[in-house]
């Protein structure tokens, strides 16, 4: 039988601090979505508590009654030093900032922006699924540039599809960039980013970053901020701590602009800072600010998850092929040597009672495979892959 990680020196894990009895108290989509006999392994919610710091500053925030609106720079001056030390980049200027409701939402903020109605964004897919909905929501076109056989970003299929996609619009496309990338775990390199720059200035395509994951690359893995590339002085990011702390629930996120496109970030609409929620933004803040050795321990305790999935699978179910993800606490399961058609996740879920993130809404290449969210205890992970064995068997 495979064995269980020991517990990395240090913090504590925060993924081994709830037992399942504990989590089924929990009222959010993930534990409520599914009767009670399912295991859910799908939506991306950490079975974690809350890192101590961000709990004292939101509790203190109550006792204050200090619930109003959202004001100053803290989140960005937080979010700024995170990045200078975590990233060893300094190109974050607060007064090229903008506090957004949420990642998503920004990102429709962002297009808004640079594109129009009907205007073309280009999309690697398999992607993110909310990508297709909220791009179709706001009544622009969904082009995708799947990612190749190596689930890394093809510049030349990219290139192709910048200059199509400007040749039959308005000349005003966009590229929605997911990095690291969901569900695939990829993380992209400063030579690719620098190349996606450069096909995006050569065919007129402003990039939006979705960076939202960006805490959660694995330790001895090297991020690369889009906006830290040459080339990409016209970009917006987003970024968050709500991936990497949990703090889903407490909605806030910033809008970031290369030095080339603060006039267009300028250009946001005031009402928007009206979205985010107070609470959220001092939850965040405290978290880049206080709370990195959580974080850490958590990325110990997601490295770990990461081999003892690799080994289960090994041991009980080889012929799935998990992604070598270098980031997020997603698992991209490659499953069509299984032949259970194009939704696997279907029927780990009606056989084996565990919910799994269907492939087929990612888009092109999503079919055949699920996501499983591996920030779990590992008690938990081991049930999870029992649960999906014994659907086959």
């Amino acid at each position: 039988m495979t064995s269980i990680p020991h517990v990395t020196p240090g913090e504590p894990d925060p993924l081994r601090a709830l037992g399942l009895e504990q989590l089924r108290c929990r009222t959010s989509m993930k534990w409520r979505t599914y009767p009670e006999d399912v295991l859910p392994l799908w939506v991306a919610e950490m079975d974690v508590p809350l890192a101590e710091p961000v709990v004292r500053a939101v509790t203190d925030a109550l006792t204050l009654g200090d619930t109003g609106y959202p004001a100053g720079t803290a989140y960005a001056e937080a979010l700024a030093a995170f990045a200078a030390k975590r990233w060893n980049w300094d190109g974050i200027a607060v007064e090229r900032t903008a506090v957004v409701p949420d990642v998503m939402l920004g990102v429709v903020e962002m297009l808004k922006l640079v594109t129009g109605p009907g205007d073309p964004v280009v999309v690697n897919s398999p992607v993110y699924p909310p990508f297709f909905q909220f791009i179709e929501h706001m009544g622009r076109r969904v082009v995708e540039a799947p990612l190749g056989t190596d689930l890394r970003i093809d510049l030349a299929c990219l290139e192709e599809t910048f200059r199509d996609a400007n040749a039959a619009g308005s000349g005003r496309a966009a590229f929605l960039l997911c990095s690291p990338h969901n569900p695939t775990g990829t993380v992209h390199t400063a030579t690719e980013l620098a190349a996606v720059a450069e096909l995006a200035e050569r065919h007129g395509v402003r990039v939006v970053a979705d960076e939202i994951h960006a805490p959660l690359v694995a330790p001895g893995v090297t991020y690369v901020p889009y906006l830290a590339v040459p080339g990409a002085e016209r970009g917006l990011s987003l970024m968050s701590a709500s991936k990497g702390w949990n703090l889903a629930g407490l909605k806030a996120a910033l809008a970031l602009a290369g030095p080339a496109a603060a006039a267009d970030l300028a250009r946001l609409p005031e009402e928007v800072g009206h979205g985010p929620s107070h609470l959220g933004v001092i939850a965040h803040t405290a978290a880049l600010r206080d709370a990195t050795g959580w974080l850490d321990a958590l990325l110990a305790g997601l490295r770990n998850n990461r081999r003892l999935l690799t080994a289960l699978l090994a041991e009980h179910l080889p012929a799935i092929r998990p992604c070598p993800a270098e980031a997020t606490y997603l698992a991209w399961l490659d499953c069509r040597a299984l032949g259970l058609g194009d939704d696997p996740a279907e029927v780990f879920l009606d056989r084996g009672r565990i919910a799994l993130s269907s492939g087929v809404p990612f888009g092109t290449g999503g079919a055949g495979h699920a996501r499983l969210n591996l920030a779990t205890s590992p008690e938990i992970l081991t049930e999870g892959v029992r649960r999906m064995t014994a659907a086959l068997n």
